[in-house]
């Protein structure tokens, strides 16, 4: 895949909604077969989309890129071949570097720019009224993916953010639906009053109930529809500390969930498991690989390794 189908590639994979990771070599030390400028796509199931070096180069780029859709932050990845000391695996990351000691290189050593794309928010604003419009306005602004939508039209799983302003009508379906899907944030634009009349006649437990913002946003002394807009997605960014433990929605919070990993016994390296990975059967269990090097290794002799 050259670098022109690489970049079209990752323009489909951003209007479908797809987080990736785009992988650039930006400096080597020889020996190695990759350049600078090589690139390689990273997809949410692990797959390695374009070239970055061989297999054990790979396999590393592999296992930090998932990391980096999970936490959303770009990060230079340094991959080298083992030091003197003999340790493998990850150092904890210094200003954005992470640096991999890979014993399985044939030397030389590979920076390479793990970039996020993840996709924006999707917010869901029901109604046409002014303040609706504003919903969709101010949004976009933000950086988030602010659509239209109309009661029962089907919610997609990585809905972050639902709010009604329809004035009185279908609230109660598009709430109870939204609650239900367990979308993050679902605020309702209403009165203190009417808010908590919706609320009480929802058939809801108190747990989804809960998820629902009435009146929506802070009390900021809104005046204007815009003003009114702002307020709502202020309360968003306000709860967004809680994001971790209440799953909350952030910019982009969209990220794949984590795939397994497991250790290759023959070089110590973490190894992503996906549908590609090597591995073989030992005493009723899979074991798996980095690359077909430790394979071969593990299968001419697996005494040699059961310390791991």
């Amino acid at each position: 895949m050259t670098n022109p189908e690489l970049l079209t590639r990752a323009d489909v994979l951003r209007h479908g909604r797809t987080p990736f990771v785009l992988a650039t070599v930006v400096h080597v030390e020889r020996p190695t077969s990759a350049r600078p400028g090589d690139s390689a796509l990273v997809l949410p199931d692990g797959t390695v989309e374009g070239f970055v070096g061989g297999s054990c180069a790979e396999t590393t780029v592999q296992s930090q890129g998932l990391r980096v859709l999970r936490t959303g932050e770009s990060l230079l990845l340094r991959i080298t071949p083992a030091g003197d000391s003999g340790t493998t695996g990850a150092e904890e990351p210094a200003d954005g570097l992470v640096t991999v000691a890979n014993p399985c290189l044939s030397g030389g050593t590979l920076d390479i720019f793990l970039e996020a794309n993840l996709p924006p928010a999707l917010v869901y604003v029901y109604g046409h009224a002014p303040i609706a419009r504003a919903l969709l306005d101010v949004g976009r602004v933000l950086g988030l993916d602010a659509r239209p939508a109309s009661p029962g039209e089907p919610l997609p799983p990585d809905l972050r953010v639902v709010v009604i302003a329809t004035h009185g009508r279908d609230e109660e379906t598009v709430l109870t639906e939204a609650a239900r899907a367990g979308v993050p944030y679902i605020g309702l634009v209403a009165s203190a009053k009417r808010g908590a009349a919706v609320l009480a006649a929802l058939d809801l437990d108190e747990e989804r109930r809960a998820r629902v913002h009435t009146p929506a946003g802070l009390d900021i002394g809104s005046r204007t529809p815009a003003e009114t807009a702002l307020s709502v997605y202020a309360e968003i960014i306000a709860l967004r500390p809680q994001a971790a433990r209440a799953d909350l929605p952030e910019a982009g919070s969209t990220g794949p969930r984590p795939v397994p990993e497991e250790v290759d016994p023959v070089c110590g390296m973490t190894v992503a498991i996906t549908n590609d990975t090597l591995w073989l059967e030992r005493a009723g269990h899979r074991v798996y690989f980095c690359g077909p090097g430790c394979r071969h290794a593990f299968a001419d002799d697996p005494s040699r390794y059961a310390h791991a």
